[in-house]
């Protein structure tokens, strides 16, 4: 890591971490930075735990297993302790008003991580809050997941800027959204490939039309299928996602179904193109909603087919070990440690 980024990391000491709107280009490469040595420390089985006896609170009012794994091994390797706090076991907004729960849990903790529903709680939670606060998924961002995907295709392809990344699918909510966000700020040529009805916000797409023009990069929206060609990375996300009832999958897999990615779009995409997801998907019919909605819908798979999934093109689970890896770079510099 060159002193550059290391000066731009001891910035971010005592910072929240709630959306990449928040954070500059050299912020976001620096964090990028610093996942990447902390990695190469982590498989040379060089200890990083300079934060020892400290302690981060994870309050999850939605379940994960990438999510809740990545934040306690990371915080584990950096010394630290956790405490979980599942749907039933935390009384944020229930019985304790989010302010109190932040000024609470800033007692005990060095850092909140939250993940749950709306984008207004975690503001809520960070603004209460005397310690560090980390998005670990909101309806309308996931930013934890975007430094996994960059750290993922940086290591690919050994660059970020000029990359051709197209989205397929519903582009809505917190991927579409925070993926056009981290591709508009560094440098990639981002294409949201939905139905007009399941695109992101036109605010939010113009401010991200304005970090594409300082970046180099561009942001594209259309209903083209065929806009996957001489894609470097194709990126889709499940249709339904998890709290939504099972009736919409009629309407999403109507909507959606000519998004699937398959081995025709890696084709048209081309040789070189990677295939990335941030799990859990519908590949095969294996899981119990699989299962179920493919007997229903007479599908073998929903958003991308098994032999996209599990072919060579795929990266997805160097990806899913990536979120440990960009999640401890957060904690670290948010909290100020830089292992030497």
């Amino acid at each position: 890591m060159d002193r550059e980024s290391a000066r731009t990391l001891q910035a971010l000491k005592g910072r929240d971490f709630l959306t990449l709107l928040d954070y500059t280009p050299a912020e976001i490469h620096a964090l990028l930075a610093l996942a990447a040595d902390l990695k190469a420390k982590k498989k040379a089985g060089i200890p990083h735990d300079g934060l020892r006896g400290k302690n981060a609170a994870l309050i999850f009012e939605k379940t994960s297993t990438r999510t809740r794994c990545a934040f306690e091994v990371a915080a584990h390797d950096l010394g630290m302790g956790t405490t979980y706090l599942d749907p039933a076991g935390s009384q944020i907004g229930k019985k304790e008003s989010i302010a109190d729960t932040a000024r609470v849990l800033s007692g005990m903790f060095e850092g909140i991580e939250y993940r749950g529903f709306g984008q207004e709680i975690v503001e809520e939670l960070a603004a209460g809050a005397d310690v560090p606060v980390w998005n670990g998924l909101t309806n309308e961002y996931h930013p934890t997941q975007i430094l996994a995907d960059m750290l993922t295709l940086r290591e690919h392809f050994g660059h970020l800027e000029g990359l051709k990344f197209v989205y397929m699918g519903d582009a809505r909510y917190n991927m579409g959204n925070s993926l056009m966000i981290g591709c508009s700020k560094l440098g990639l040529h981002f294409t949201a490939c939905a139905p007009r009805d399941y695109r992101p916000a036109p605010a939010l797409v113009e401010k991200c039309r304005a970090f594409a023009a300082a970046s180099g990069g561009s942001v594209t929206l259309t209903d083209d299928p065929a806009a996957v060609a001489g894609a470097d990375a194709v990126y889709t996300d499940v249709w339904v996602s998890m709290g939504e009832p099972d009736e919409v999958w009629a309407q999403r897999i109507a909507a959606l179904g000519a998004y699937q990615v398959n081995a025709a779009v890696m084709a048209k995409a081309g040789p070189r193109a990677v295939f990335l997801h941030c799990l859990p998907a519908f590949h095969d019919r294996k899981t119990t909603i699989g299962r179920e909605m493919g007997e229903k819908f007479d599908r073998d798979a929903m958003e991308v087919t098994d032999e996209v999934f599990s072919g060579p093109q795929s990266l997805v689970f160097l990806e899913a070990e990536n979120r440990m890896h960009t999640i401890k770079a957060v904690i670290a510099a948010t909290l100020g440690y830089l292992p030497a």
